[in-house]
């Protein structure tokens, strides 16, 4: 019995829709409130804050956009991995408090369904899919290579 995922399959899509949601929903909180996000960045003792934010907000609503549509979409999961996991180190490392360590768990999991599309890719439904149509050389009935 094969239980692999057909190529065509939506499922992947869904996956990456639903991750990229995560990002998108905390760039537009933070967009929504800077002060409050810049605040809570100071209280870490993060230096910078300001650029911080600018940061985070980059990272999220373009690595949310990039996931969401498949494109370079092992980079992009890769490069929210490792964000997911350095913030959850930073902002999340109080395990003591019960609430902190459900916080370090929820962003451990995030990037662990992340390592998950580093390693199996965006599937059908991606831009880095139509790409890799029109990249393929076409070759003819006989086997020869078009131009």
């Amino acid at each position: 019995m094969n239980h692999s995922i057909k190529p065509t399959s939506s499922l992947p899509l869904i996956g990456r829709l639903l991750m990229a949601a995560i990002f998108l929903v905390s760039a537009a909180g933070k967009i929504a409130a800077p002060e409050a996000t810049i605040g809570y960045i100071s209280s870490v003792g993060l230096p910078f804050p300001s650029i911080g934010f600018l940061l985070a907000i980059a990272i999220e609503l373009g690595g949310g956009l990039l996931l969401a549509f498949g494109y370079r979409t092992r980079l992009t999961a890769l490069a929210l991995a490792l964000f997911s996991i350095i913030t959850g180190l930073v902002f999340h490392h109080a395990i003591g408090d019960q609430n902190q360590l459900f916080h370090l768990l929820k962003n451990l999991a995030i990037a662990g369904g992340l390592l998950q599309i580093v390693t199996f890719g965006a599937n059908a439904w991606s831009l880095d899919a139509l790409r890799s149509v029109k990249a393929a050389p076409r070759t003819t009935r006989i086997g020869k290579v078009q131009a």
